[in-house]
């Protein structure tokens, strides 16, 4: 099992971005999936989460500009980061929570990361 992310890359302040992440291997069920940042110098916090059923949550620092979506069908999580700003520079990661078809229990799992710089 493994997560691939995409979609990082340089924004200017004010623009937009979308990320997306795919899970791949011998999935049985995934659980909760979210996207984590850490900036340099800083500890890896929690952007967005959400839940298999649709339940999301989401970082204050983030509320009414980010958006946590998936799609169960495809095994796919994305974040839509819109009115982007310089502190939101960091190397993000996607997480599942994922049952191989191997093993009774759930296991997390951490995409490889993908850089997002805000900048002018």
């Amino acid at each position: 099992v493994q997560l691939q992310a995409s979609g990082g890359g340089l924004v200017q302040p004010g623009g937009s971005l979308r990320l997306s992440c795919a899970a791949s291997g011998s999935i049985f069920s995934i659980n909760d999936m979210a996207w984590y940042r850490q900036a340099p110098g800083k500890e890896r916090e929690s952007v967005a989460e959400i839940t298999s059923g649709g339940s999301v949550d989401y970082a204050d620092s983030v509320k009414g500009r980010f958006t946590i979506s998936r799609d169960n069908a495809k095994n796919t999580v994305a974040l839509q980061m819109n009115s982007l700003k310089p502190e939101d520079t960091a190397v993000y990661y996607c997480y599942a929570k994922i049952r191989s078809v191997w093993y009774a229990s759930f296991e997390s799992f951490w995409g490889q990361g993908t850089q997002v710089t805000v900048s002018s």
